[in-house]
């Protein structure tokens, strides 16, 4: 769902710069709060995931496709506020370095894929857990909801915002028929590699997922005659290492996925190209202001084996936005450790 460049006129990119903006500054502070030592580096990892799934798009309907937009998984694994932050790193890696979703459209971008779907996501997510029993199975269902809603209300968000500032004269309630029809099905696919992903790391380090804080109720201890809370356990080496060893483990399937698998990912338009194209919007497309980036349209320039071109533009755009990604979440973590009041 990358909006190019030319969909969207100049006063209504602006004030989604101007929201987006504002958004990033309130994850930032939220994200001090959200991040801790055990899931800073899993932030990194989340975004450079979310990087390499989107490289992987999926049939949905006849000569259309899909790919993961990333909130609901981002804001579940790693908290709202940091999500935000992830599915924006890879926005902003994608668009400088791929070509892929207009600059003077990131601010569009990042309202849409990375604001609207998180916020949904999370706040369908919330409210499923507060009616669900109290288990792992609970949460990896309410993920899958969480999603599958993600995804036609960031179409139903772009109809909106193209409604206000679109370039081309369409029917607009032809579009968001169109949008939200078309991305229901794509939130399915979505929902399932959001839940999958979710269980997985639910499997192996449930400490480790945003979501299921609190998942457990704490031991109770009585002193005294009063019950009181029992001290958490301390981490055995084996779960410390075990934090390394996802991580790893994560990276290397993210390097897999955007440098082997990408290559049998559907070659269809997307949701949004499909659309554009079936309603004659897709005529004011400008080229992108990268579109002479030696990674451009993910293939290495120069590289002339096709696959082997999608395959090191994967793993380039996988590596920098780990990096992306990881200085950000670090800067943020030493900035609250930092803002920590002193101990005398």
């Amino acid at each position: 769902m990358h909006v190019p460049d030319g969909f969207i006129d100049a006063p209504t990119s602006a004030v989604t710069a101007v929201v987006a903006a504002g958004a990033l500054a309130v994850g930032l502070r939220g994200a001090r709060r959200e991040l801790e030592e055990r899931t800073a580096p899993l932030a990194g990892l989340v975004a450079a995931f979310i990087f390499a799934v989107q490289m992987l798009n999926f049939p949905v309907a006849a000569g259309t496709s899909g790919h993961l937009l990333g909130g609901a998984l981002a804001a579940i694994l790693v908290g709202p506020y940091t999500g935000v932050l992830c599915v924006s790193v890879v926005l902003l890696m994608q668009g400088i370095l791929f070509a892929d979703g207009g600059l003077t459209a990131l601010g569009l971008n990042i309202t849409d894929m990375a604001i609207v779907t998180t916020v949904v996501a999370y706040a369908v997510f919330r409210g499923l857990l507060k009616v669900l029993p109290r288990s792992r199975r609970s949460v990896t269902g309410a993920a899958f909801v969480a999603a599958l809603l993600s995804v036609p209300a960031a179409a139903a968000a772009f109809t909106l915002l193209y409604s206000v500032g679109g370039t081309t004269d369409v029917a607009i309630g032809k579009v968001a028929g169109a949008m939200i029809g078309v991305h229901v099905l794509i939130g399915v696919g979505e929902a399932a590699i959001t839940a999958l992903t979710v269980g997985a790391v639910l499997a192996v380090r449930p400490d480790l997922v945003y979501g299921a804080r609190g998942l457990r109720q704490g031991l109770k201890l009585r002193v005294n005659g009063v019950l009181v809370d029992a001290p958490e356990p301390t981490a055995p080496v084996a779960a410390r290492t075990s934090r390394r060893a996802l991580w790893i483990s994560g990276l290397a399937t993210s390097l897999v996925l955007a440098g082997f698998v990408s290559h049998y990912a559907s070659a269809s338009p997307d949701g949004l190209e499909k659309v554009a194209h079936d309603h004659g919007f897709d005529t004011k497309t400008k080229e992108h202001a990268s579109a002479g980036s030696p990674l451009a349209d993910y293939g290495v320039e120069d590289v002339s084996d096709a696959r082997l071109s999608g395959g090191l533009a994967g793993v380039i755009g996988v590596g920098t936005t780990v990096v992306a990604g990881s200085a950000v979440f670090w800067a943020v973590r030493r900035r609250r450790t930092g803002a920590l009041p002193e101990v005398r």
